[in-house]
């Protein structure tokens, strides 16, 4: 795995001071992020961790905790850090709560960490050290229908709480630090914006290659258009617009092809009737989730990328789709407006016949497709994760000084 295993300091004195040009030593909790069940917010913790790594301050010392799968699934970009391996797998949260009360406070003192950076939204009860947190977003706070009983009230009671006694908040849209600020009482000059970047790989300039059409073929679409939808089936991520918009528009186009691509969430059953019910199985694709390489060639393959969701705290996949000259049709709700700018053509999430029209137009009007695709380009831009990880290190180095006891 190549991790390492941080041993405690050599120097026995009492107190360490970490004044001015003494390195900055942080703590980063990942206990919370098991792979391929985080959705959205792994993807933008991995890449930030991978900036930050290429990056390479001198002056900040970052020690990583995460989970057992955590380390076996991104053990080559952990071992560009000090890392501790947590005794859990991650999969229970229970049990990840305790351990992050428990072992992760004894584990900060032994490490002599400044302060730990809660990636995943709270802090635990038990702290030995002042900590930081990534807000992603409080859905189920605002929209607590779409959760269970346990998630919903566990986090209606810990999130706020945990934002309002962080030294610093970190969130990934204005919109996100807008909700910190009204829902949980955030003061705003303690309200980081660290967005989500993009890594510049651009449309493809050779056209079709081989191994796009292997690719394509794999999943059954090589002799059609299609739209893309890459999001685990979340009742929020709402589907169910999408594809009754997609029942209208095959009607008219029935050589195109709906693919949605993602894991297994609440509203799967759902889907799977909804898709039944209306006779799209042989144009319904659903390969489930699939590897960054084949997702990269269904972006520059598609038509477009639809992007329904009724709540976004930022919209990672919309990036993604734009940097290679996919455009997008988004939702206007959340923090998409904010991502997409005026490279994306924005529709109310529930409105059925804005979609089809919205998709419709990008499908036949080559002129108008064109110019969404140079537009987004040009907004992604503003997204580099370079940039993120210089604006994580900024908010690392203007951390309060503090001393640290040795344990």
């Amino acid at each position: 795995m190549g991790a390492i295993f941080l041993k405690p300091a050599d120097d026995h004195s009492a107190m360490i001071p970490t004044g001015v040009g003494r390195r900055r030593r942080i703590g980063l909790n990942l206990l919370w992020l098991v792979p391929g069940e985080v959705g959205g917010s792994e993807e933008y913790t991995v890449g930030l961790l991978r900036a930050f790594a290429e990056l390479a301050p001198e002056d900040i010392d970052l020690v990583v905790y995460v989970n057992g799968r955590m380390a076996k699934e991104h053990g080559e970009l952990l071992e560009h850090f000090t890392t501790v391996v947590a005794p859990v797998s991650g999969t229970s949260r229970p049990l990840r709560v305790f351990i992050e009360s428990s072992w992760l406070a004894l584990r900060a003192r032994r490490d002599r960490v400044e302060f730990v950076h809660h990636g995943g939204g709270t802090m635990p009860a038990v702290r030995s050290r002042p900590g930081l947190v990534t807000l992603h977003d409080l859905q189920p706070i605002t929209h607590p229908e779409r959760f269970g009983f346990i998630k919903r009230s566990y986090i209606k009671l810990v999130a706020p709480r945990s934002l309002r006694r962080a030294t610093r908040v970190v969130c990934l849209s204005q919109f996100t630090a807008t909700d910190a600020e009204r829902i949980a009482g955030v003061d705003p000059s303690r309200i980081a914006i660290v967005a989500s970047g993009v890594d510049p790989v651009g449309p493809s300039d050779s056209g079709a290659t081989a191994d796009d059409d292997a690719v394509l073929e794999r999943f059954g679409v090589t002799s059609s258009g299609f739209i893309l939808y890459p999001a685990i089936t979340y009742e929020h991520k709402n589907h169910r617009t999408l594809v009754d918009a997609f029942a209208r528009l095959v009607a008219v186009h029935p050589e195109l092809r709906l693919v949605l691509t993602g894991g297994v969430g609440g509203a799967e059953n759902d889907l799977r009737t909804q898709i039944e019910s209306l006779g799209l199985d042989d144009v319904v694709v659903r390969p489930g989730r699939v590897a960054a390489s084949d997702l990269d060639t269904l972006y520059r393959r598609a038509l477009l990328m639809a992007f329904p969701s009724s709540y976004e705290g930022f919209g990672l996949p919309l990036l993604e789709s734009m940097v290679r000259g996919c455009p997008g049709v988004v939702s206007s709700v959340g923090g998409l407006p904010e991502v997409g700018g005026t490279a994306v053509d924005l529709v109310d999430p529930f409105d059925i016949d804005g979609w089809v029209v919205a998709m419709d137009r990008v499908i036949i009007d080559h002129e108008h497709r064109a110019a969404m695709v140079a537009k987004g380009l040009e907004q992604c831009g503003q997204f580099q994760w370079s940039n993120s990880a210089s604006a994580l290190a900024k908010l690392y180095r203007g951390l309060p000084r503090t001393t640290v006891a040795a344990p």
